[in-house]
């Protein structure tokens, strides 16, 4: 008589069982991860995008065209200051950058005429960057005559608050 060689039906169920078991956990595993992938893009995001800010700030002062900068005091908690500096976002050649602050929004302006005052006209030709929400932005100016330096104090709603001391280049 010829004997069979095979699995009867219960080792099957058995051996499908456990392999059912062990899917759902690699499953849960792999959405566990996509979760976190998330969470950690998320925060890398955030400290790219901080990261991007202080560039623009740093080099919009440290390249400032030497007695270009005015700063104006709004209100308690905002200034505005309009510069002139070699860097720019937009590819302009000596670019007039003003910074305002308009309903707790930061912006950033850039264009290749003068701004004059915090009421711009509706002429005027500005290409806009929106920084952020805003608590408080405030340029102090050193009072050292020896070099040309600048304090910025940023105090974010949603990120993380900025003090930068940058001393001008373009002297």
């Amino acid at each position: 008589m010829m004997q069979r060689k095979a699995f009867t039906l219960i080792e099957l169920m058995i051996s499908i069982s456990i392999l059912s078991i062990m899917m759902l956990y690699l499953y849960q595993s792999y959405a566990s991860l996509n979760r976190s992938n998330v969470i950690v893009e998320k925060e890398v995001e955030g400290l790219l995008g901080t990261q991007k800010l202080k560039k623009v700030l740093f080099l919009d002062f440290t390249l400032a065209l030497s007695q270009s900068v005015l700063i104006q005091n709004r209100e308690t908690n905002e200034d505005f200051v309009f510069l002139q500096s070699t860097y720019s976002i937009h590819k302009r050649f000596n670019p007039y950058i003003a910074y305002i602050v308009k309903e707790n929004k930061l912006y950033r302006l850039e264009s290749l005429k003068k701004f004059q005052t915090y009421e711009l006209s509706a002429d005027s030709v500005f290409d806009v960057d929106f920084i952020g929400k805003v608590d408080s932005f405030r340029v102090y100016k050193s009072s050292s005559s020896e070099k040309e330096s600048y304090l910025l104090d940023v105090d974010f709603k949603n990120m993380e608050d900025l003090i930068l001391k940058v001393n001008v280049l373009n002297n």
